[in-house]
C-alpha cells in the first residue's frame, strides 16, 4: 500500500458566496435598507475585530461574474464557530436581502512534503524560520486591499494518471517544483491551501491573495504547464475579487467602486450621492471590536481588543518619543513606518545574495516593498538578511519565502527577550572608516552592560557605507538603558557629522 503523508492541522475557513436579491432591494423602503447595512456592517465588522473569538480572521471581498455578487471569508480555530457564524448572519436584518449560491469548507494543514523532522517531533532540529512558514501556514492572515482567487481542486486518480498510486518520493519531487513556481511570485502573491477531504466535494481549497490581478492570473497559468497540475490536477470553479472594508457595504451597494479610499471616497465607509450608502456606528477603520449579527454589544470583548491595542500604541509611541529625543528618527504613528523581517544565515555570502537577488526581483512588484538587501557581519561569521516594508503583513508574507535561504539560523526578535533595535546607518564614505572605529569602542561599552547579548554592525554587500547594527538584548529595558546613557548621547552627537542622513530605526515585523 502507499503510504500516505502525515498532516497537522490548524484553523477552519469557510468561504460563503452569496448574490444580493436586486429586486427586493431597490423595491425595499429607505429605512429597511439603511436598518440592513447598519446590521450587515456591524456583523461583517464584528467578525474582522474577532469579538467572537480569540483567534482567527474574516474578511469581505466583492464577487465579479454570476457566481455571487460577496464573498465571506472566515478563519477560527474550531469549526463549530464557523457554524455559529453561519447562523448569526441570518439574523441580520441585511441576510434577508442575500440568497446562498455556494459555499466551501476547509482546514488548513500541512504535510510530510514540508519537513520529516516536524513530524517526528524533532523540535531542536526544526529551525525558526521553518518554524514560522509552518505556523504561516496554519494559522494564516488575510492581506488588506488584495484582490483574491478561490477554487477548488483536487488529485487525479485517472487509469493512466494517478497522484495516490505515485511513491511518496514521486510525490514529493513533482510538489517540490510546484513549490519552485511560487516562490517566482515571492512578495506578490500569497497563498492559503487547505484541506477538504471528507469536508466538501474536492480535495483542497485554494485561495490566491495579490495586489495585482493579472499576478493571480499568470501564477495559475504557470503552474498548469507544471506535472504536478498538467498530469494530476483537477479543478472546480474560479471566484475572484476585491477585498473592501464592511465600512464600505453601502457604498458597494450604491454602485461605488470599493473600497472607496481608493476612488476619491473619504475612506469611512461614506458614500455620496447615494441613498443607501450611509455608515452608522463603528470608527474609521472598520473595526468596531464588539458586536454580533442580533444587534447585541459584548462589553467585555470590546474592552479586551481595546486594552490590547492601546497597550502595543503606548509601547510603540514610548520607543519613537525616547529616540526621537536623541535625534534618531524613529517612524510616525501613521503613514511613515516601515517594518523590517530580519533573518540570520551563516551561508556564504556570496551564495545567499545570489538567492536574494532572485527574491528581490519579485519583491519589486510589490507596492509596499522598500528594499531587500544582504548585510556582511562586522564581529561574527553570519549575515543578516533585511526586508523592509510599508506594513508588517507584507513584511510577515515574505518572512515565509525568505526563510527558506540557504543557511538560515535565526530571525530577528527571536533569539532574547528583545530582539533587534533595527538600527540603520548611511555614513559618508570619506568617514566610513571612522564610523567602524567608533562603533568597536561602543561595542565594548555594551559588552559591559547588563542584559545585552550581542551586538554587531553589518555592512550592506552592494553598498558598504549603508549599515545595519544589530543589537539582542535580554529585555527592552536593558536596550532603552543604553540609548538613555551618556554614551550613546556623545555617539548621537559625533554621528551628525559623519552620516548622510538621520539614523533610522525601523520596527520589526
Amino acid at each position: 500500500m502507499v503510504e500516505a503523508p502525515q498532516t497537522d492541522e490548524g484553523w477552519f475557513a469557510l468561504h460563503d458566496v452569496r448574490s444580493i436579491d436586486w429586486d427586493a432591494w431597490r423595491a425595499a423602503p429607505e429605512r429597511e435598507r439603511e436598518r440592513a447595512i447598519e446590521e450587515g456592517n456591524r456583523f461583517l465588522s464584528a467578525r474582522e475585530s474577532l469579538a467572537d473569538a480569540e483567534a482567527g480572521d474574516s474578511a469581505v471581498f466583492s464577487i465579479l461574474g454570476h457566481k455571487g455578487d460577496l464573498l465571506f471569508l472566515h478563519f477560527r480555530p474550531e469549526l463549530d464557530d464557523l457554524s455559529a457564524i453561519e447562523r448569526r448572519f441570518e439574523d441580520t436584518a441585511f441576510a434577508g436581502f442575500t440568497e446562498r449560491e455556494t459555499s466551501y469548507v476547509t482546514v488548513t494543514e500541512v504535510s510530510g512534503y514540508v519537513s520529516d523532522d516536524y513530524f517526528e517531533g524533532n523540535e531542536e532540529e526544526i529551525d525558526e524560520g521553518l518554524r514560522r512558514y509552518i505556523e504561516g501556514k496554519l494559522k494564516p492572515e488575510i492581506p488588506d486591499d488584495e484582490y483574491v482567487s478561490f477554487y477548488p481542486m483536487s488529485k487525479r486518480r485517472g487509469e493512466e494518471y494517478n497522484w495516490y498510486d505515485l511513491s511518496f518520493e514521486d510525490r514529493a519531487d513533482l510538489m517540490a517544483g510546484h513549490g519552485e513556481v511560487g516562490r517566482e511570485y515571492a512578495g506578490r502573491i500569497k497563498q492559503v491551501i487547505a484541506s477538504s477531504v471528507g469536508f466538501d466535494d474536492h480535495e483542497w481549497g485554494v485561495t490566491l491573495f495579490g495586489a495585482d490581478p493579472t499576478d493571480l492570473k499568470d501564477i495559475v497559468y504557470e503552474m498548469r504547464f507544471d506535472p504536478a497540475s498538467s498530469r494530476y490536477g483537477e479543478f472546480g470553479d474560479f471566484l475572484v475579487g476585491r477585498r473592501f472594508p464592511p465600512t464600505d457595504l453601502g457604498a458597494y451597494l450604491d454602485g461605488a467602486k470599493v473600497p472607496t479610499s481608493e476612488y476619491g471616497g473619504d475612506g469611512d465607509g461614506h458614500h455620496h450621492g447615494g441613498s443607501g450608502g450611509h455608515h452608522h456606528g463603528g470608527d474609521d477603520d472598520g473595526h468596531h471590536g464588539s458586536g454580533d449579527g442580533d444587534g447585541h454589544h459584548d462589553d467585555a470583548d470590546e474592552h479586551r481588543h481595546d486594552d490590547a491595542d492601546a497597550s502595543d500604541d503606548v509601547d510603540s509611541d514610548s520607543i519613537r518619543g525616547e529616540l526621537e529625543d536623541l535625534d534618531v528618527y524613529a517612524g510616525q504613528p501613521h503613514g511613515e513606518d516601515v517594518f523590517a523581517t530580519v533573518l540570520y544565515s551563516e551561508a556564504d555570502v556570496d551564495e545567499l545574495f545570489g538567492e536574494v537577488e532572485g527574491l528581490r526581483g519579485n519583491f519589486d512588484h510589490y507596492d509596499t516593498h522598500v528594499k531587500t538587501a544582504v548585510y556582511e557581519g562586522h564581529a561574527t561569521d553570519r549575515a543578516a538578511v533585511v526586508s523592509i516594508w510599508e506594513t508588517a503583513s507584507a513584511a510577515e508574507t515574505a518572512a515565509g519565502f525568505l526563510s527558506e535561504l540557504p543557511g538560515i539560523v535565526a530571525r530577528a526578535g527571536e533569539e532574547s527577550g528583545f530582539g533587534t533595535m533595527g538600527m540603520f546607518y548611511t555614513v559618508v564614505p570619506d568617514h566610513r572608516e571612522d564610523f567602524v572605529d567608533t562603533f568597536d569602542d561602543v561595542a565594548g561599552l555594551l559588552d559591559g552592560m547588563d542584559g545585552h547579548l550581542e551586538t554587531d554592525l553589518m555592512a550592506n554587500v552592494e553598498d558598504e557605507n549603508d549599515m545595519f547594527i544589530a543589537s539582542q538584548w535580554r529585555a527592552k529595558e536593558d536596550a532603552m538603558a543604553f540609548f538613555r546613557s551618556e554614551e550613546f548621547t556623545e555617539t548621537v552627537k559625533w554621528g551628525r557629522e559623519v552620516l548622510a542622513d538621520r539614523p533610522r530605526h525601523v520596527f520589526l515585523a
